[in-house]
């Protein structure tokens, strides 16, 4: 299904330039299955040829997300989780994802808007229960903007190292995104005890 709806709106914008990467990181961070990995990594492979820059790709990507995410904060704010829970199907929303993504707020406050990004199926929800919640604005867009980029920039690497071998990609997008989470994690987990040795 990911697939499917990022290479029908690729077909309709014609190529992946600077307003793909906007569009399609806006949808895979609102309602729309829209895998992140299918987006970044050719992106970081047209940085390779210089088709495209590390700036405006990062811009674009990071300016997507954000959007995206403010999307579905607002959406679950107005219409609340009853509404989500009951015509969620239609969005591409399953009540099980929802609850998942729900259990990892509660569990983790509000640092989860952040870690999320890390996570398939989370990742594209995370904004919802933030909504539902009325976490306060500056703190979502702030975590929504660092996590985001982090990973974005991430898969934009991986891209960028893998070259022509973007075939190769698509038949092992799960190992890929493992490998991703857990560099991201390793990242964070240095970082964590870096600022823990400053304390």
């Amino acid at each position: 299904m990911g697939e499917r709806v990022t290479n029908l709106l690729l077909e309709w914008m014609g190529q992946l330039d600077y307003l793909a990467i906007f569009v399609l990181m806006a949808a895979e961070s609102s309602i729309f299955p829209v895998p992140s990995e299918l987006v970044m990594i050719p992106a970081g492979y047209l940085v390779s040829t210089q088709k495209l820059t590390w700036s405006g790709s990062i811009l674009a990507s990071s300016l997507g997300s954000i959007a995206g995410s403010l999307g579905s904060y607002y959406l679950a704010m107005w219409l609340g989780r009853p509404f989500i829970v009951r015509f969620g199907r239609y969005l591409f929303i399953t009540e099980k994802h929802l609850q998942q993504t729900e259990t990892f707020f509660a569990r983790h406050g509000e640092i989860s808007i952040f870690t999320g990004r890390f996570f398939p199926v989370v990742r594209h929800l995370i904004s919802m229960p933030a909504g539902v919640g009325r976490m306060r604005l500056p703190p979502f867009l702030f975590y929504t903007l660092i996590g985001a980029t982090l990973w974005n920039i991430i898969l934009l690497i991986l891209g960028f190292v893998i070259g022509e071998n973007q075939a190769w990609v698509k038949q092992n997008t799960h190992w890929v995104v493992v490998a991703a989470a857990l560099f991201a994690l390793l990242l964070i987990g240095g970082y964590l005890a870096w600022q823990k040795r400053r304390g």
